[in-house]
């Protein structure tokens, strides 16, 4: 009997089970074109006192109108120093998700788009669609991939070209945003002390006009309803933070540190205060980049493993929002 190259790769893929999926590597980009809010003060009636008081942004970065870079570029590239720095080469790849809102077309996804352009030619690739959650979606579904089989090596991408859904005469929503995108490379282990310990996801459609891009017609611009998406962010963040360290069996004092969506600096601080975790536990870094959805997470992580905070041993809480509504997270052992 002929055997078939997806024959084969099928059975390579379940024969192997791994106890945990470990993150080991992680990558970004972000757009060389700085808006700090002096900027914005000469586009919109707004301030740099006013935003930073209440949001915690001084600057972020776009993708400038002239230059048509796709979301899959920015995913590309973060990709890219992920397996770098992981030393796993792209044909090693065995799937690619991409969270984001801001594709580069219906389809094919970006995800698809980010295969072509890295060379993962055994990869399967597909989007996910879970806003500002979308990353602890994507981390989600790859941990559970990998755990049942379907490969080793998995990139969770989070890319997001915000700057191009914005009304810019809108200051609720256009003095938040900026581009970007971060990668994880996910690896299956037989070891089970690291790795994703536990995950956590929760959505409610019936607050799904609070915050919304729609995809049809002329007003194709983002709505938020700021004080609701607030109440909700709070409340859902904590929730889903305190189920992931029950099912973990960890108390708030076992997290090394917390990093959370970086959308607004009230928010984080409201969850970080509502779960007792200390400011010097929590990662922060939207002042200089902004909200940038499903890749503030990795974002931030990034920073915090380039100064040193990622270490052996190290126990880390993710959580977030995002329209739908919906809500993520997933605790860590580095």
């Amino acid at each position: 009997m002929v055997k078939s190259y997806a024959t084969e790769r099928y059975i390579d893929i379940v024969t192997t089970f791994y106890k945990r999926a470990r993150i080991v590597s992680v990558g970004s980009y972000v757009p060389e074109t700085v808006l700090t809010n002096k900027d914005l003060e000469k586009i919109v009636d707004t301030t740099d006192l006013w935003i930073e008081q209440r949001t915690g942004i001084k600057s972020r970065r776009i993708i400038p109108k002239d230059q048509p870079v796709p979301a899959s570029d920015l995913g590309t590239k973060a990709a890219m120093v992920a397996l770098e720095r992981a030393g796993v080469k792209a044909e090693d790849v065995d799937g690619i998700i991409c969270a984001t809102f801001t594709p580069d077309s219906f389809f094919p996804s970006t995800a698809c788009r980010i295969q072509a352009k890295l060379g993962c030619p055994k990869a399967y690739a597909f989007d996910v669609s879970a806003a500002c959650a979308g990353f602890v979606y994507a981390l989600t579904i790859a941990n559970g991939l990998i755990l049942s089989g379907r490969g080793k090596n998995v990139l969770v991408i989070g890319a997001e070209v915000i700057s191009r859904t914005l009304d810019w005469t809108d200051r609720t929503t256009c003095i938040l945003f900026g581009d970007g995108a971060g990668a994880v490379l996910l690896q299956g282990s037989m070891e089970t002390e690291a790795g994703i310990l536990s995950t956590q996801l929760i959505s409610d459609g019936t607050q799904g006009d609070i915050l919304l891009l729609p995809s049809w017609g002329e007003n194709r611009t983002m709505k938020m309803k700021g004080n609701e998406v607030f109440k909700h962010a709070v409340r859902m963040m904590s929730d889903v933070s305190m189920t992931v360290l029950g099912d973990a069996g960890f108390g708030v004092d076992m997290v090394d540190y917390l990093i959370p969506h970086q959308a607004n600096i009230r928010i984080i601080q409201a969850v970080s205060e509502n779960l007792k975790i200390p400011k010097e536990k929590v990662i922060t870094n939207l002042e200089k980049y902004g909200n940038t959805s499903s890749a503030s997470i990795p974002l931030a992580l990034e920073e915090a493993w380039g100064k040193g905070c990622i270490q052996s041993g190290k126990r880390v809480l993710f959580t977030a929002l995002g329209g739908g509504i919906v809500a993520g997270g997933a605790i860590v052992q580095f």
